[in-house]
């Protein structure tokens, strides 16, 4: 994944950090300064900073040794995508199973509903199904409509 400006920045942050707590040699600091400053991608940041401490560092207990290894800073994972909202998806289910049982016309614009004020509130993902479970209720509610209107005008 591409590094922004700022994650450079982060990054410089840290190596100027190190080269003021005495970890990095004059030379070794303006090297990774320069890669630092030229890194496109997370992976180039994260092997320039592998070796450096980010944010205070714990002492461990004298019997136990240091971790083998450092974890990828959150500064440098991706952020994990929104979580879709459930109430779209049972309005989405029901508005799919409306031509085979038509009752489910009903659930499906009333969770439409909901789901449409939950995820402008909570900003997860779904809209799409909330739509989708609102359109085919809808249409099932109209056709029954018709269809009742129908029978009706026919009758009289």
């Amino acid at each position: 994944m591409r590094a922004s400006h700022a994650d450079r920045e982060r990054a410089i942050d840290v190596l100027k950090a190190g080269f003021s707590e005495g970890r990095l040699g004059q030379a070794e600091y303006e090297q990774r300064l320069t890669r630092a400053t030229h890194a496109q991608t997370y992976a180039e940041l994260n092997v320039l900073l592998a070796d450096l401490p980010q944010g205070p560092v714990p002492m461990p207990p004298a019997q136990q040794a240091p971790p083998a290894y450092q974890p990828v800073p959150r500064t440098f994972l991706p952020t994990p995508p929104p979580k879709t909202n459930g109430t779209a998806v049972g309005a989405l289910i029901c508005g799919i199973l409306t031509p085979m049982y038509g009752i489910t016309a009903i659930p499906a614009v009333i969770l439409g509903h909901v789901a449409k004020s939950q995820i402008r509130r909570s900003g997860e993902d779904g809209a799409g199904f909330a739509t989708a479970g609102l359109v085919l209720g809808w249409l099932a509610i109209g056709a029954v409509l018709a269809f009742i209107l129908a029978v009706v005008v026919a009758s009289s």
